[in-house]
């Protein structure tokens, strides 16, 4: 089992490097943006700036209106926020108030960058559909005035939500994908950086397949006894 472990952990740490390298930037230093962190904890594989995952979802992901546990709620450009937003929804509490974790919303300690987990977010569109809402600001600690436009919910499909629960199920012994995959996105960056030894990244690559494996084990509950 062990074995099979490492083959699927080796597979693993490839798939991280490679997703995880074009968001190093943004992920470097505890600084996440928006986008690479939804995509993260979704799993819904769609890039480019947020405002137009929403086209992108069009014929790939199903949509609507509907909160659900899991979907990414996309925002519509607006005002400074010219990029749009998107968050992932962490529960629903009602038809009208869901939560949501997601990245570089409030100011947070006088920085930007930073996730936050289970944020309030109130439905105030005038047909009740999500296509108006007020967002949760840390610094006033408050719903304050502004009103988001937003397109409504992309919805991750098995495979999303199947690569979304592996993140998952990796990190727990970590006890966030954040801190994980910040980790992970820290020492890429450190490796790729010039005079850095190319052995130097394959023996922390290797290390990690072993620590992957052994996480891998410990969520499954396999042993090399059974």
């Amino acid at each position: 089992m062990r074995q099979r472990a490492r083959t699927f952990a080796g597979s693993l740490t490839v798939a991280a490097l490679i997703a995880i390298v074009p968001m190093a930037s943004a992920a470097a230093g505890g600084y996440w943006q928006c986008v690479p962190f939804a995509r993260l904890m979704s799993g819904i594989q769609i890039f480019g700036d947020a405002w137009t995952w929403w086209s992108q979802a069009a014929g790939r992901y199903e949509t609507g209106y509907t909160p659900k546990s899991g979907a990414v709620l996309c925002f519509k450009p607006v005002g400074a926020m010219r990029l749009g937003h998107v968050a992932v929804v962490s529960q629903v509490l009602t038809d009208r108030v869901i939560q949501v974790t997601h990245a570089n919303w409030s100011l947070l300690n006088g920085t930007r960058g930073q996730v936050e987990k289970d944020v309030t977010v109130v439905d105030v569109s005038p047909g009740a559909n999500w296509g108006q809402v007020k967002v949760w600001y840390d610094p006033i600690r408050d719903l304050g005035s502004t009103v988001y436009p937003t397109y409504g919910f992309i919805y991750p499909d098995a495979q999303a939500r199947q690569l979304a629960g592996t993140t998952s199920k990796v990190a727990m012994a970590q006890n966030t994908a954040v801190t994980m995959a910040q980790s992970a996105a820290t020492k890429v960056v450190d490796a790729a950086r010039p005079g850095a030894s190319p052995l130097r990244l394959l023996n922390e690559a290797a290390d990690s397949t072993d620590k992957i494996a052994a996480l891998i084990q410990a969520a499954t509950g396999d042993d090399d006894d059974k």
